[in-house]
């Protein structure tokens, strides 16, 4: 895949843009030595396995379900948090996964998380100027000059906390909670009452009567199918020197797998060809991503495909369309047929989120949900055009009963959004937005 001079130490000669300007650059170093020596938090085996998942996408026989927490935080960490937004990603893939016949890959923007590009190094707090927050893993959303000075410990808080939630995701996972049986309790107390809600209990109990059937007929209902899922992690790779500090060379291939996630991917401010982030995740063997925005040409895009995926391998490359809702059928057709004539197989997602950021009156950033829908109506139009597979989506969302993104069926408006606005950076979808566009991207998976 790589040139054998690639080393994890490689990006370390390139330009490295939206990483931090750590005060003490010795502890740093320090920090980066101690999680080298940490154990890996995903393995080489599990990042092949989702690499086979994707490449079934990337041949138009699946769908992927890319989910999560716009940044995660040091402040909730529980089993609840976690559990809740577990259920959301359960209950959007089991409403797509019965409603359009198609396998869900499911992955979640969790275990990672920690770090956000910012488009400012400041931002203005009232009539002061401070350092911008950059994530948990780097300085504090507190607004002071103190707490936005980066802080290289916050690598080890966010690495044990990443350890702990896998751990917690694993058992969910594998333990029953997953299990279609328990389709129903996936369901929120406070979603529940909701036309959403009552909309995703009609589909459990055809769930429970299919399987109810299925084992009259005689059908062995012992597999592992119908009793656990796998959700594979995925973060953006910003920090590099925590990225490099937890690449591995698996044992068993002698290639390098960076084993902070099964899926990593380079954000729209990090694509530079030239840059730090391209030549790191060129070395790494995990399924990798990049992030295309408005400016994105279809030049630059097959030289990242040739950079990134030379081989050809079916799974790694997956390309994240953040276009925005006035662009995408404008911008998308060309790019993907630029592609598609290359012969790469890559994966192909909409993120209908970042490009469609709006700022209310009041000073809140927010997004509407009709800008949300009509995005991946785009994105589903351009490929039925250009007789390529629209891929997946991926969203911010909470299980949380958060008041964030404009509205949905609920119909949040902007004097709504005081009432539970709790996101550290961007807006997210809540439960009900969530199990609305699930409903919606269905009818569209069927057409």
């Amino acid at each position: 895949m790589t040139a054998k001079t690639w080393h994890p130490l490689s990006w370390r000669a390139y330009p490295a843009v939206q990483q931090p300007d750590w005060p003490a650059s010795d502890l740093a170093a320090e920090v980066v030595e101690e999680l080298r020596s940490q154990p890996p938090l995903v393995f080489a085996g599990e990042a092949r396995r989702l690499r086979e998942s994707l490449a079934q996408v990337s041949a138009g026989k699946a769908f992927c379900l890319q989910a999560g927490d716009c940044a995660e935080s040091f402040h909730e960490h529980s089993a609840i948090s976690i559990r809740e937004r577990l259920k959301v990603i359960l209950q959007m893939s089991a409403i797509m996964t019965y409603a359009a016949s198609v396998p869900i890959v499911r992955m979640g923007r969790i275990a990672g998380q920690f770090v956000k590009p910012r488009s400012s190094l400041t931002e203005k707090v009232g009539d002061r100027e401070i350092p911008s927050f950059r994530g948990h893993m780097i300085n504090s959303e507190e607004e002071t000059d103190e707490a936005r000075v980066p802080d290289p410990t916050r690598m080890l808080r966010a690495y044990n906390q990443a350890a702990s939630t896998l751990n917690l995701l694993r058992a969910f996972t594998k333990g029953g909670f997953a299990d279609l049986s328990q389709v129903h309790a996936w369901n929120q107390e406070f979603v529940t009452a909701s036309p959403e809600g009552r909309r995703y209990e009609q589909i459990a109990s055809e769930i429970d009567r299919a399987l109810a059937f299925m084992s009259a007929c005689g059908v062995d209902m012992h597999n592992s199918a119908l009793h656990q899922v796998d959700i594979w992690t995925c973060h953006e790779g910003l920090l590099l020197d925590y990225e490099e500090a937890l690449t591995r060379c698996d044992s068993l291939t002698g290639d390098w797998y960076d084993c902070s996630a099964h899926m990593l991917w380079i954000g729209e401010r990090t694509r530079q060809l030239d840059g730090a982030h391209v030549e790191f995740f060129s070395g790494v063997h995990n399924p990798i991503g990049v992030k295309l925005g408005p400016s994105a040409t279809p030049e630059q895009v097959l030289e990242l495909c040739e950079r990134l995926n030379p081989e050809k391998i079916p799974g790694r490359l997956t390309l994240i369309t953040r276009i925005g809702v006035g662009l995408i059928e404008h911008a998308l057709p060309p790019i993907l047929a630029a592609v598609r004539d290359s012969g790469s197989p890559v994966v192909w997602i909409c993120d209908p989120m970042h490009a469609n950021t709006i700022t209310t009156e009041s000073g809140r950033k927010t997004r509407r949900f009709s800008d949300i829908m009509a995005e991946i109506e785009g994105f589903f139009a351009a490929h039925s055009a250009e007789g390529t597979w629209p891929g997946g989506v991926h969203l911010e969302i909470t299980g949380g009963d958060v008041t964030e993104c404009l509205g949905g069926g609920e119909q949040l408006s902007e004097a709504g959004l005081e009432e539970a606005y709790q996101t550290l950076c961007d807006p997210r979808l809540n439960a009900r937005q969530s199990l609305d566009l699930a409903f919606h991207l269905a009818e569209l998976m069927r057409r």
